[in-house]
């Protein structure tokens, strides 16, 4: 096998590096939710919530990169906190449409606030510009390997 064939070092593989901030960026929001009695998979819940009401369980677990049946528990979990309503029964088709409820909506703001303040931390070594360089790069390569 050649030498192109491989990662090589992986102090120079951009996908290790990308690991390595996933890592980080999940560790500290861990730390700033579990206050909130969040996980992460919960806050992402919400926050795909609060912004687009009425997801059902498939696409939640898509958008949230979790699989359905773990997304339901975490749903459950919300939901027997009160964070969340989903009716018994699908008015069409088999989706429970779900929605945060006003304890949902402010434990999401806080949680939020909180994780906005990971990300700045995060990135606080890059300017507004370099911030916005990097999310359009980032954006470029997950389109390409969506492309294949």
């Amino acid at each position: 096998m050649e030498q192109e064939e491989t990662v090589g070092d992986l102090g120079q593989s951009v996908g290790y590096v990308l690991k390595q901030v996933q890592a980080a960026l999940h560790t500290a929001m861990d730390e700033v939710l579990r206050p909130l009695g969040l996980t992460v998979s919960q806050y992402a819940c919400l926050e795909l919530l609060g912004r687009h009401p009425g997801l059902s369980n498939s696409e939640l677990a898509r958008r949230a990169f979790v699989t359905r049946q773990s997304m339901n528990l975490v749903l459950r979990g919300l939901q027997e906190r009160g964070l969340l309503t989903r009716p018994d029964h699908a008015t069409q088709g088999r989706a429970l449409p779900t929605e945060l409820t006003q304890a949902g909506r402010s434990t999401l703001r806080e949680a939020s606030v909180a994780v906005r303040a990971v990300e700045q931390r995060l990135f606080s070594p890059l300017s507004a510009a370099q911030q916005r360089r990097l999310r359009e790069d980032l954006a470029a390569c997950v389109a390409a390997v969506a492309a294949d």
